[in-house]
């Protein structure tokens, strides 16, 4: 093993996705997901058979991402595991295994925020495939189905919520507007693909007014409900007559709230640079790079939204491939590499988390 581009292997189970992947110090050497297809009957994400299921994924997923690796698992350098946050019988699974994996092999372990990894995910490569990376710092929009937040990213491990939602997600906001149109879960990629179709500026919903760079998404939610309930006592077939145009425009009311508090983010975010020459600070720096992160980063009418204004804006848009926007172990992975290099490792009396950390969070294992 190389110490300066050890094997890294990576677990995610912190919802209904169980992932393997092992990284070449940044490089992907594979990245193998099993979904749960039981949920769909359900309309959304049973704990006690999210749980189940990963205990039957986890060991066939990791046996192959070694393999697809092309390498033994006596090779691997370190096991980095989501620790939090997510839904805890699911990271239980994925804890528990990654603390005997660890402790069997004689490796050191590494514990990863969920979150963190979904930023961290911009600094994976793949052989032969150039990919551009933010520089710090850099504001991040990580948007999931549970989790809505602008970090501010001054380093790996340096990182500042600066705006978060105060109740639902836009994730699940896009899984509530499905359901409430019938159709499958999970609702957020059948209304990208239908919005395509439809005209974005047909129906307009309320939009909230939270202060500072805070979201809020309960309040349009209900009051799409209460839309398309008076809509329906006037007209059974609307939602099938309008089907189209409503996912393009809950889906455009949706973006316009995420990139709208972003663009103040970064129009009122400043950091200072330090001049190691004259020890001159200058505190109105702009920051240029934004990125997007997280599974609704997959959206199609956000990434076009943001790389619109990202041009009008004068701003550097930094868009991970799709394959490491929703849940994904490389991300895990990478996070894992950079704690190895600190020598930042867990013991084995760790435990997961359910819910996130503080909006300041410098991660240090």
């Amino acid at each position: 093993m190389n110490p300066l581009q050890p094997f890294i292997l990576g677990i995610e189970s912190s919802c209904d996705d169980t992932s393997a992947a092992v990284v070449e110090s940044t490089v992907v050497r594979s990245n193998v997901t099993a979904g749960q297809e039981v949920h769909r009957e359900f309309g959304g994400v049973v704990p006690e058979l999210a749980s189940r299921a990963h205990q039957q994924n986890i060991i066939p997923v990791i046996e192959a991402a070694i393999r697809r690796a092309n390498i033994r698992k006596n090779q691997l350098a370190a096991v980095a595991f989501t620790r939090g946050p997510g839904l805890l019988g699911s990271l239980l699974v994925g804890t528990s295994f990654a603390k005997s994996f660890a402790l069997g092999l004689g490796i050191p372990l590494i514990e990863v925020d969920h979150m963190h990894a979904h930023i961290l995910a911009h600094f994976l490569e793949e052989k032969e495939i150039p990919h551009a990376h933010p520089s710090f710092p850099f504001i991040c929009l990580t948007v999931s189905g549970g989790h809505t937040q602008i970090v501010l990213v001054r380093d790996h491990f340096d990182m500042e919520i600066i705006g978060q939602t105060i109740d639902d997600a836009a994730g699940e906001t896009f899984d509530k507007a499905a359901k409430i149109l019938g159709l499958s879960y999970p609702g957020g990629p059948v209304i990208d693909s239908l919005a395509q179709e439809g005209d974005p500026a047909r129906f307009t919903f309320a939009k909230p007014v939270i202060p500072g760079l805070d979201y809020s998404f309960s309040g349009l939610k209900t009051s799409f409900l209460y839309f398309i309930r008076d809509e329906l006592k006037k007209d059974p077939g609307f939602i099938e007559k309008n089907m189209a145009d409503l996912c393009a425009s809950i889906q455009k009311t949706i973006v316009d709230i995420l990139v709208e508090k972003l663009r103040y983010a970064i129009r009122d975010t400043r950091y200072e640079i330090q001049n190691p020459a004259s020890s001159i600070q200058d505190p109105g720096s702009s920051i240029a790079d934004v990125a997007i992160a997280g599974g609704v980063s997959a959206n199609s009418g956000l990434r076009q939204t943001l790389l619109e204004m990202g041009e009008k804006e004068g701003w550097n848009i930094f868009i991970p491939p799709f394959e490491y926007t929703t849940d994904n172990a490389a991300m895990v992975a990478i996070a894992g590499y950079f704690k190895y290099i600190r020598r930042e490792f867990a013991g084995q009396s760790v435990v997961p988390y359910a819910r996130m950390k503080g909006r300041r969070t410098r991660d240090e294992g």
